[in-house]
């Protein structure tokens, strides 16, 4: 790979405008200690001491994205109560913009709620629905689209799906195929339920497992020329221009344009793996929309998903840490 001129590539990603689009949820925390065992049933009582409220699910690639100044824009459907309120709020606090945003009467804020004690989590209780969008509130969300892609004119959209509901295959088709005819970028973390409903999206991003789920693969070590073979099926499937596929502790391995290579992971003293793949997306996908360069982007998202575990919890990248790692690691060109 050629050496490249990482401080120029970071202050090229500020004239980006990204959308992210799929599942918003809030991430709350209630932090307390457990000293007892309740007397009603076999079950530890936690004495809450603090809580916190954090931007979780497709909003944490909004807020890993909005981390390198650019223009992100947070588009889905959360709901018209409390938490969709605190979410809103939240998002623009971290300048992420939510103009586009669908508040529905109907559909609750999903917010995660977990119970920390003795350090540890002791429960996580889902305040959320499921179910897809319905017709009126699909045709909503498909209109704030539009009116997001004619207003903004976007360089790149990234779909972030959790199964919640929010991204039925309708959705998906039609905003993949306003962003082919209007040339934007597209990029994808996907999960089971809608796998193969991103047909055409330019980077597809799975882990090993859920590529190896989705295209029912006996279990087998992870090799190069399996993986080959995984990016052969997917683009029969999906016609998807890209493949990026994390391997957990091996790394990443990525093929398009007739490149493909493993790149290994760097050592690191791991401490949480939460939100990596968020960070992986954001990354690899604004590398990819500024430069290009499939070796690049799969390089520095290695890198940045490295990184955020290095931090307990979900944490968004920080810009001053990855371009040090990236000019460490992969070198700098001269100015």
């Amino acid at each position: 790979m050629d050496k490249v001129n990482f401080e120029e590539l970071f202050q090229s990603f500020s004239r980006l405008r990204v959308g992210v689009i799929g599942d918003l949820m809030l991430d709350t925390y209630w932090v307390g200690k457990v000293d007892r065992i309740s007397p009603e049933a076999p079950v530890p009582i936690v004495s809450i001491s603090g809580k916190e409220q954090r931007i979780g699910g497709a909003g944490n690639v909004a807020l890993n994205l909005a981390a390198f100044k650019l223009s992100v824009h947070a588009l889905g459907v959360i709901g018209k109560d409390d938490e969709g309120e605190y979410l809103n709020r939240l998002l623009q606090h971290h300048n992420i913009h939510t103009d586009f945003l669908v508040l529905s009467k109907s559909r609750p804020t999903s917010n995660k709620i977990r119970i920390i004690g003795r350090n540890q989590q002791m429960m996580r209780l889902d305040s959320e629905t499921t179910r897809y969008l319905d017709a009126d509130e699909t045709k909503t969300l498909l209109d704030s689209f539009d009116r997001y892609m004619d207003v903004v004119k976007p360089h790149l959209l990234i779909f972030e799906d959790y199964n919640k509901g929010v991204l039925p295959e309708e959705v998906i088709t039609y905003c993949i195929a306003r962003c082919k005819r209007d040339g934007v970028i597209t990029s994808v973390d996907p999960k089971r339920k809608n796998f193969f409903a991103y047909k055409e999206v330019d980077l597809f991003k799975p882990n090993f497992q859920e590529a190896r789920d989705g295209l029912n693969l006996p279990y087998a070590e992870i090799s190069e020329p399996l993986l080959r073979d995984m990016h052969r099926l997917l683009t029969d499937r999906l016609s998807n221009k890209i493949s990026l596929i994390t391997l957990s502790e091996r790394g990443i391995f990525f093929e398009g344009n007739g490149l493909s290579r493993i790149i290994p992971t760097h050592v690191r003293k791991i401490a949480d793996v939460s939100g990596a793949g968020d960070t992986v997306i954001a990354v690899s996908s604004i590398v990819y929309a500024a430069t290009g360069n499939l070796e690049l982007m799969a390089e520095m998202a290695n890198i940045a998903g490295g990184l955020v575990c290095e931090e307990v919890g979900t944490v968004a990248i920080q810009p001053d840490k990855l371009i040090k790692e990236c000019i460490a690691l992969l070198g700098n060109a001269d100015k």
